[in-house]
């Protein structure tokens, strides 16, 4: 008998034989599994609301949430200077929504276009610098949104509505708790406050170069104002296939200032906290109760159930074929 020596894998390898990106393909999946699961009701309830939908209005809500992937792949692009390939960037952010509703809120996202980012050949300190300009304009983005509602119906919504008496609070506490050791290490530990300078340093140069191309900061700034008022208007189209006695305005404001409240809150995609908070600020406007609650569950089917599996097999997809 002859002896046949195996190969000897190295420590911190897995075999050849492991298909790792193909089991990374099926993550995606597994996760919207669980969180079909975990909220079947939510999805019972929304699928029984949209049978009694008028459909023109419903159509016109899915044309706006696919506008958002649009508007959300011109604010990426705006954020960097370098050009990204476009088709990939949009199937970029339709897997990134996917990503979103599937961890934290923000984070999913986030480590999708870093990813691709990176990918495309931008180094990690400009991608971790246009990650961050993202996040700032559209946070900037939906404020001015709010902000101008706000101007425009100041009768129309009280914003304490929005929050539990005596939970104001706790916030201001707990947010405090979070900055307060988050300031005293970077003014103790040198590396940080090194490191944290040079990210600072990165991410001003980078908003320089991108301001200083007007299509670029035509993208960014456009985008970050289209991406939640075509939110707020899928909204408000789901409220007038359902009969909602609210105004158009009104309900995109009601759509701001509920997202805006629930910001602070980590849940995946705001799922949970967003569903209330929309329903209390609904109910706020002179909406009723039951008709409030039917616009939401049937909104958040639109926005987020349904394009939940497609956008896990495009985030599998391009896994697979190392886009991210």
């Amino acid at each position: 008998m002859t002896a046949v020596q195996l190969p000897e894998l190295r420590p911190g390898r897995l075999p050849r034989s492991v298909p790792v990106r193909q089991v990374l393909c099926l993550v995606p999946l597994l996760l919207v599994t669980v969180a079909a699961v975990r909220h079947r009701s939510v999805l019972a309830a929304g699928l029984g609301q949209l049978r009694t939908a008028s459909w023109p209005w419903l159509l016109a809500a899915a044309g706006a949430t696919c506008l958002t992937w649009v508007a959300a792949a011109f604010t990426r692009q705006g954020a960097v200077v370098q050009p990204l390939p476009r088709r990939r960037l949009l199937a970029t952010q339709f897997a990134a929504g996917a990503a979103n509703h599937l961890l934290p809120t923000g984070l999913g996202a986030s480590a999708v276009n870093l990813r691709f980012m990176t990918g495309c050949g931008v180094p990690l300190a400009r991608s971790s610098a246009a990650l961050a300009l993202y996040l700032l304009a559209e946070c900037v983005g939906r404020l001015v949104l709010l902000t101008a509602l706000l101007l425009a119906f100041p009768d129309a919504l009280r914003l304490g509505s929005l929050l539990p008496a005596g939970t104001l609070t706790p916030l201001l506490l707990g947010a405090g708790a979070v900055l307060l050791p988050a300031l005293a290490a970077l003014l103790c530990v040198r590396r940080l406050r090194t490191a944290v300078s040079s990210f600072l340093r990165t991410a001003l140069g980078e908003a320089r170069s991108v301001h200083a191309r007007p299509a670029r900061a035509l993208a960014l700034w456009g985008g970050s104002l289209a991406f939640p008022a075509l939110q707020a208007a899928g909204l408000a189209a789901v409220g007038q296939s359902l009969g909602l006695p609210v105004p158009a305005a009104h309900t995109a404001l009601a759509y701001l200032a509920a997202t805006a409240a629930v910001a602070l809150v980590p849940t995946p995609g705001g799922l949970g906290s967003v569903e209330a908070a929309l329903i209390v600020a609904l109910v706020a406007m002179g909406g009723p109760a039951a008709v409030a609650t039917a616009v939401v569950l049937a909104y958040r089917i639109i926005t987020v159930w349904v394009p939940l599996v497609p956008g896990a097999l495009t985030l599998g997809a391009l896994v697979r074929l190392k886009v991210i």
